[in-house]
């Protein structure tokens, strides 16, 4: 960890000049007595590095210093910087490994064209917090940091794992897994793994905690995710008494319905700026609640038999609204 974070520290001086204490800590996600203490370490080990007292003071190398990195040609160099400037940092708990990566890329560029490869980044945009019809993204679920790191060193180091589930509706309970791989989707992510043999699939953000276990996970040593959460999807989607609607709706209401939907199998805006979603439900009747919730700004398309529950549905409570207020009744009778 600290060798890495004084290759990070050097990186950032010699991609970005003289900087504060103080910066250097933001950056690096340390204190500030941890940064002093990383330069007094790189001083006796003979990178010239040199402070700058007064106001606009700070830490900087002696000109000229390189450092022995691999090399990358611009338009690799530049795929990379474009792929970390999305949402990456958010993925599976990797957000200050994927800062010191980008920082080494830009590093390993040959000095002529470290500047123009950045530049060049900039002007592509990957997964943005807002689309064109002003949809904000889902907030993304967070893991802990120590829970995210014992799944993914299980699953990289094909262990078992030990963790603490809170499944929907049930008590949290500890259960022993085999890790196969880690999906994210729409912000979520989830553990594809299986239990005594049998295919299970946990959502992330409802693993309390977590524990690495010793004994190897039983699973095949090449492994195909994409074709894995495919299969899973179909299996989950088609399971039990599931059902598929098309829904016509107002897009600012978007995520309330993913909040209520079991999943959103495809998506595309109308002419008139509305969404037209495909989502599944758990079953009709949880349909036919989700968009009576969304009132007038939700329409179901299909299938008609819920067309026809919402519709009367509305039609009961018009009629009960029907007579004049209160039915001649005083409030205070």
């Amino acid at each position: 960890m600290r060798a890495d974070r004084l290759v990070s520290l050097v990186l950032l001086l010699r991609q970005r000049g003289r900087l504060t204490a103080d910066t250097l800590a933001r950056e690096l996600e340390v204190s500030t007595r941890t940064v002093l203490r990383d330069i007094e370490a790189l001083s006796a080990a003979g990178v010239p590095v040199y402070a700058e007292r007064g106001r606009h003071g700070g830490f900087a190398l002696l000109p000229g210093f390189q450092t022995k990195l691999a090399g990358l040609n611009h338009d690799e160099a530049l795929a990379l910087l474009t792929a970390g400037s999305g949402r990456g940092e958010q993925v599976f708990g990797l957000g200050s490994a994927l800062a010191s990566a980008m920082r080494k890329v830009v590093d390993a560029l040959p000095e002529g064209h470290r500047a123009s490869a950045s530049d060049a980044a900039q002007r592509f945009l990957v997964d943005p917090e807002a689309d064109l019809l002003s949809r904000r993204r889902p907030v993304t679920e967070e893991v802990p940091d120590t829970t995210m790191f014992e799944v993914r060193r299980a699953v990289l180091a094909g262990h078992k794992l030990r963790i603490h589930y809170a499944a929907t509706g049930r008590t949290p309970q500890w259960r022993t897994v085999d890790p196969i791989g880690l999906v994210t989707v729409r912000d979520r992510g989830y553990l594809l793994a299986t239990r005594s043999g049998e295919d299970r699939t946990y959502r992330l953000s409802r693993v309390l905690a977590a524990e690495e276990l010793p004994e190897p996970a039983e699973r095949p040593n090449r492994v195909d995710l994409d074709r894995i959460w495919q299969e899973r999807s179909a299996r989950f989607l088609s399971g039990g008494d599931h059902i598929t609607v098309l829904v016509r709706m107002n897009p600012a209401r978007r995520e309330e319905l993913l909040d209520t939907a079991l999943a959103v199998r495809a998506e595309e805006p109308d002419a008139d700026g509305r969404l037209r979603l495909e989502a599944t439900f758990q079953d009709f009747r949880h349909a036919e609640w989700a968009l009576w919730q969304l009132s007038t700004d939700a329409e179901a398309l299909a299938p008609q038999s819920l067309r026809t529950a919402l519709r009367n549905r509305a039609a009961a409570m018009a009629a009960r609204y029907e007579d004049s207020p209160g039915h001649g009744v005083s409030l205070t009778d």
